[in-house]
């Protein structure tokens, strides 16, 4: 990058011109510049976006980045292009998509043992509202598609990479366990 070009404007353009997340690397590659360099520009522009009463912010997804609106001016888009409220997750949609998230790359078959019903309707519905993509195929008779999560998942939940999903111990899991028995009107003999 020749030296009188401003940097964050660079990457700023950049973002903006994509309009879906970067990766670091093309960024680098792109805008010609060391890794310490970009680092410090984009932790910069980050903090200034956050800071600064801006209509948009630079989020980090997974190792890219890119521009988005802020969630504080939602509902003026909507009137703007008339565009539906945000898609609402049901108790089966957030059942399906916390396995997935959770025993990524997975396939219906797994994520219906696991839910106990049949979860073709909420598969597709996660796939029509972005939050789970196809991955792959498995090595295995009939090769089962293979679903993972995608980047709007990690924008709709406000993380960065799947890093950040909290952990489940091996306590919680069994309070899980025991909510759920007790939903299901299942009764737990202790002896």
């Amino acid at each position: 990058m020749s030296e009188n070009k401003n940097i964050p404007a660079a990457v700023e353009a950049v973002l903006f011109a994509v309009g879906g997340a970067v990766s670091y690397a093309d960024l680098k590659d792109a805008l010609q510049i060391e890794d310490k360099e970009l680092k410090d520009v984009l932790q910069e522009m980050q903090t200034r976006y956050d800071a600064e009463d801006r209509g948009i912010r630079m989020i980090e997804l997974d190792g890219k980045y890119q521009l988005c609106t802020k969630n504080d001016y939602y509902d003026e888009l909507v009137r703007l292009v008339n565009a539906p409220k945000k898609h609402v997750l049901t108790d089966v949609l957030l059942e399906t998509l916390s396995i997935v998230a959770y025993k990524q790359p997975v396939t219906r078959q797994e994520i219906e043992k696991i839910r106990g019903v049949s979860c073709s309707h909420a598969v597709n519905r996660l796939v029509e509202y972005n939050l789970v993509q196809e991955v792959g195929r498995l090595d295995a008779p009939g090769h089962p598609i293979l679903f993972g999560t995608t980047d709007d998942f990690l924008r709709s939940f406000g993380i960065s990479s799947m890093d950040d999903l909290p952990v489940i111990t091996p306590d919680r899991l069994e309070d899980f366990r025991r909510q759920a028995e007790e939903e299901a009107g299942v009764i737990n003999v202790e002896t």
